[in-house]
């Protein structure tokens, strides 16, 4: 059996729909599935393993590898700079690992014109009130930031209809089993078993 070329999904929702939660239910149920561990410019913070939560490198190196085309994509959020690196996402991709990037609405459009066969995913909560619970945390914050909280949600689910597939958070294990079927549905498409396939299918025929 050949492994087959794995897929690059990109996955995005606003803050508050649980899609951390999701992915990491996902990867522990499916051994075949990476998330992409940005760059970063941003210090470490008590606990976070280099590797691990994010790649740790200095400003200069992080400009270094802009000007060597280096990521697929990268952003400056505030002071501190994030990427994607090309050279990993492709070598995973081509060991038959489906690779995960948890991006926002425009990277996912970076990405999409730079690997126009990456499958792309948005997650909803399932309705504004449940939205505004999760913003709302331990209701310790001022009205402000939970009202700026929702507009930034707003905001982001505006562009939904950019994505491939949507998936609805209600209940979790109905979204998590959803969104299970899309990694497993690639897989069966026919150009990937008959690679994948190949010596039982010459058997067989």
């Amino acid at each position: 059996m050949h492994p087959a070329q794995g897929f690059l999904y990109i996955i995005s929702a606003p803050s508050g729909a649980g899609k951390t939660s999701l992915v990491k239910a996902l990867l522990e149920r499916d051994q075949r599935i990476r998330v992409s561990v940005s760059h970063t410019t941003r210090a470490a913070r008590p606990g976070e393993e280099d590797g691990v939560a994010y790649n740790f490198v200095a400003l200069t190196e992080f400009d270094r590898l802009i000007e060597a085309g280096q990521f697929l994509e990268y952003a400056e959020v505030f002071t501190n700079k994030y990427g994607t690196s090309k050279g990993w996402v492709e070598s995973q991709l081509a060991q038959g690992i489906d690779v995960i990037l948890e991006i926002d609405w425009q990277g996912a459009e970076i990405v999409r014109e730079k690997m126009p066969d990456a499958r792309s995913i948005f997650i909803l909560p399932p309705s504004r009130d449940e939205l505004l619970r999760r913003l709302t945390g331990r209701g310790t914050d001022s009205d402000e930031v939970i009202a700026g909280r929702m507009a930034q949600a707003e905001s982001e689910m505006s562009h939904f209809g950019d994505f491939d597939y949507l998936v609805i958070n209600d209940q979790f294990d109905t979204a998590l089993d959803q969104l299970a079927a899309i990694f497993t549905a690639n897989r069966l498409k026919m150009a990937v078993q008959q690679q994948a396939q190949q010596s039982l299918l010459s058997e067989l025929l």
